[in-house]
């Protein structure tokens, strides 16, 4: 594509000569011959100190904020992170103008959310995109995920690869697109120049406070979403979520426990281990919602994924039989299956915040049997926020009738140091340390008694563990399952 053209769809300013360009990267270690480098500043590398590996490795062209040592020409922008999405937007092709996109963010909820609503879509014969956390599909398929680093995607990805799936669900005929929209691609632009048919609001609990300065710098930055979106659906039982309602008159709440909103579940009725049902109240519809989800959360997942159906033309006939019939996302308390070998069931669920351990924990103790233990097993990411770890500790201690506190991609920082933390918060209470993992895993299993229920907590659809050694392949469930048959 020429320089000029790519630079125009950008609103960047282009005084150089013309230049085809064959792509486009803001990683110099990726840079190959006739590319366009883009000089980021990172949150710990600048890209400007990395123009003349770049020119080295073939680059035609630099964009820069700033004058920079190199031979090639270089055009300007006073915020190249901003404009690196509308790079990519152009050089795909504008996928984004016929998609239909609906983003959703939160702490806690945003890939159930994001599946429920991909259901209701197919139930109602709607071509679908999703990309989440777990995967990313075009319909059935899944589209392989390229990441150059562990926390490129952080939830949403980079604007590279963000683009080439946006790209390939518009050739694939898909009309809407469901994605998880992460605080980072908010505060950082990744998302610059999108534009949702809908934005959906979850809850807001303390967590990225390694990257947030605080609670309100982490606020605004959900807030920008709703910025981008035309509908606006909102959990207005959270405190921040009322916030957010307050701030943009022409959204939709949504509640379970307040009948003035715009959609409330009327009548929730806890089935245990068979999900919830409830009546889906609003202005113009009503219907009763039966869901196999276990917990009030889901009810409120469920809700929200229902009114921004509604909101966008679904039948209420279609959404329900999507919701019925939903059996539940990977590593979001998911059951392991471990057929008639046990006595015990074990769950693998990603609760990785204080607030979303409590949600889990909760839920899990108000479906057990009065005989039926609660035993968790979990730990805390390292070179992340360590205010949580405490707090986990004390959730732990208030819930679960018996803790194993264990390692969780402790990265750079000692396992020990980590759980040290997380014992503090935990006291008295009934727990054991076993730092290696899977030693946890298998120490759960072979110490089970008859009905306990069994949560594997923090990693949910990961398979991989990160250390000071790097990544490893990790998969939980089949170290519950073959420690099940060792011990049956």
């Amino acid at each position: 594509m020429n320089l000029k053209i790519l630079c125009h769809a950008a609103n960047i300013g282009c005084d150089v000569c013309d230049i085809e360009i064959k792509g486009i990267k803001s990683n110099s270690e990726r840079i190959e011959k006739g590319d366009l480098f883009v000089c980021v500043k990172g949150l710990n590398k600048d890209g400007h100190n990395f123009v003349k590996e770049a020119e080295k490795r073939g680059a035609s062209a630099i964009l820069a904020e700033r004058e920079v040592d190199t031979d090639l020409p270089v055009i300007f922008d006073k915020n190249t992170r901003r404009v690196l999405p509308l790079l990519y937007n152009a050089w795909y092709g504008y996928p984004t103008k016929k998609l239909k996109l609906v983003g959703v963010t939160g702490t806690n909820g945003k890939t159930s959310v994001t599946y429920l609503l991909k259901a209701i879509f197919d139930a109602s014969m709607h071509t679908t995109g999703l990309i989440g956390t777990v995967d990313s599909y075009l319909g059935d398929k899944k589209l392989e995920r390229i990441a150059p680093t562990e926390i490129a995607n952080m939830t949403t990805p980079d604007p590279e690869e963000l683009f080439r799936q946006l790209s390939l669900m518009e050739k694939g005929g898909a009309e809407y697109v469901f994605m998880e929209v992460s605080s980072h691609a908010l505060a950082l632009d990744k998302l610059e120049g999108l534009e949702f048919e809908a934005g959906v609001f979850t809850n807001l609990t303390p967590e990225h406070l390694d990257f947030h300065k605080d609670m309100e710098d982490y606020f605004d930055a959900k807030t920008k979403l709703f910025d981008k979106s035309k509908k606006k659906i909102i959990n207005t039982d959270d405190p921040y979520g009322k916030r957010l309602k307050e701030m943009y008159g022409t959204s939709s709440g949504c509640s379970i426990t307040r009948k003035c909103c715009e959609y409330f579940a009327s009548d929730v009725r806890d089935m245990g281990v068979e999900g919830s049902e409830y009546y889906f109240v609003s202005p113009a519809k009503q219907f009763l919602v039966r869901t196999p989800l276990i917990g009030r959360f889901n009810v409120m997942n469920t809700l929200e994924a229902a009114a921004c159906a509604i909101e966008l033309g679904v039948a209420p006939s279609d959404i329900k039989c999507a919701l019925s019939s939903m059996g539940g996302v990977r590593g979001r308390l998911e059951r392991v299956k471990l057929g008639t070998i046990s006595d015990y069931s074990v769950f693998i669920d990603y609760a990785h915040t204080p607030d979303a351990l409590k949600n889990l924990l909760d839920t899990v103790c108000r479906i057990r049997k009065c005989n039926e233990r609660v035993v968790l097993l979990f730990g805390c990411g390292g070179d992340r926020d360590k205010s949580k770890r405490r707090k986990m500790g004390e959730i732990a201690a208030e819930y679960a009738d018996f803790t194993v506190v264990t390692s969780d991609n402790s990265r750079s920082e000692k396992p020990e140091d980590i759980i040290s933390e997380i014992v503090l918060g935990i006291g008295n209470a009934p727990h054991t340390v076993i730092e290696n993992r899977a030693e946890a895993i298998d120490y759960v299993i072979k110490t089970a008694k008859r009905g306990d229920i069994i949560l594997l907590v923090g990693k949910g659809h990961e398979e991989y563990e990160i250390d000071r050694d790097g990544k490893h392949p990790f998969c939980e469930k089949k170290i519950a399952a073959d420690a099940a048959r060792k011990y049956r």
